[in-house]
């Protein structure tokens, strides 16, 4: 049954089970929604590079920290069609766009966002962009010129989530998705472990996205890749079960949603990707780049799925009517 009204004790229980029962649960309940063979191929492309005035404390395009990311303009339309293009090509079947904005601003920067939205849309792949906060008016502007997702991550748990951004409260967070909800557009919205924070974080995290009614119909789970040059740039490499614990628990709470084995994956062998898979991830991004972040390349990606037996969904799901039964 789905349910958004999960208690915060229900899913420390879930978090807390052995953990090769837990992946056992999460593959049966992953089973009833999904084909366990079948996992989404997606695309991330940065089509506005580095500048960015926030302070989150993972990321390389702030402005303020120094990480050899150089800030670039917003590409042109016919080279971002190329990418679209060559990414529907590689088997992707769905294209987001990312700029390091704080938040959209009205005026000719977004509407050629809106220009490359309609034709990545023309070529029939599923569009999601990410670029910051938006107000309800540029939510219902991006629906209409074909966004199918709005990515924005709640990143951590509330408590947690001041120790790692000051320039952008928890509740706008909160009120960017009430935006895209009311749009009309699916939520992507997840987070990022590794940073530093506890269990009853990550508990608090899960417990909020699973209280969305309906879910977000795209979850994707990050490990922290530590940057030289940011706040969190020293930070351990995360133990990769914990990522194994964390997607079954989100599979278990959220079974119709899409959930995206993330940013993290080249520390990740393929045995320990294989077990994402066994506990309910079914998407990952393609291409040997997420924004600025290294990832593995296609011919990888390539190998692992034959290796694993997997297959690439040839057409993108859409969980948007099943979320709202």
């Amino acid at each position: 049954m789905i349910r958004s009204d999960w208690q915060r004790e229900e899913i420390r229980a879930i978090y807390d089970t052995p953990l090769i029962e837990l992946v056992f649960q999460a593959q049966q309940v992953h089973r009833q929604y999904h084909d366990p063979r079948a996992v989404q191929k997606c695309t991330l492309l940065s089509v506005k590079t580095g500048g960015c005035p926030e302070d989150c404390g993972y990321c390389p395009q702030a402005a303020r920290y120094h990480t050899g990311v150089d800030a670039q303009k917003l590409m042109d339309l016919p080279d971002v069609v190329a990418q679209a293009r060559a990414a529907k090509e590689s088997g992707s079947t769905r294209f987001c766009m990312g700029a390091a904005w704080r938040e959209v601003k009205d005026g000719a920067q977004f509407d050629r966002v809106l220009e490359m939205v309609k034709a990545v849309n023309d070529l029939g792949l599923q569009v999601c962009t990410t670029l910051g906060m938006v107000t309800e008016e540029q939510a219902a502007k991006l629906e209409a010129a074909g966004v199918y997702a709005y990515n924005h991550n709640i990143d951590t748990s509330e408590s947690f989530y001041g120790q790692v951004i000051g320039t952008r409260t928890y509740e706008d967070r909160l009120n960017t998705l009430k935006h895209v909800r009311k749009a009309g557009m699916t939520i992507c919205s997840g987070g990022i472990i590794g940073m530093g924070e506890t269990v009853e974080d990550r508990i608090d995290f899960l417990h909020r996205l699973a209280s969305f009614d309906p879910h977000p119909e795209s979850v994707p789970i990050n490990a922290l890749v530590p940057v030289e040059g940011t706040p969190l740039g020293d930070r351990p490499k995360i133990d990769p079960l914990e990522m194994v614990r964390t997607i079954a628990t989100a599979r278990m709470l959220m079974p119709r949603s899409v959930v995206r084995l993330s940013a993290g994956r080249l520390e990740l062998s393929i045995e320990a990707q294989m077990l994402c898979f066994m506990a309910g991830a079914n998407s990952i991004f393609a291409g040997d780049k997420l924004l600025t972040t290294p990832n593995p390349n296609v011919q990888t990606d390539d190998d692992m799925f034959r290796a694993l037996g997997l297959k690439v969904m040839e057409q993108a799901p859409d969980p948007r009517a099943a979320c709202k039964v």
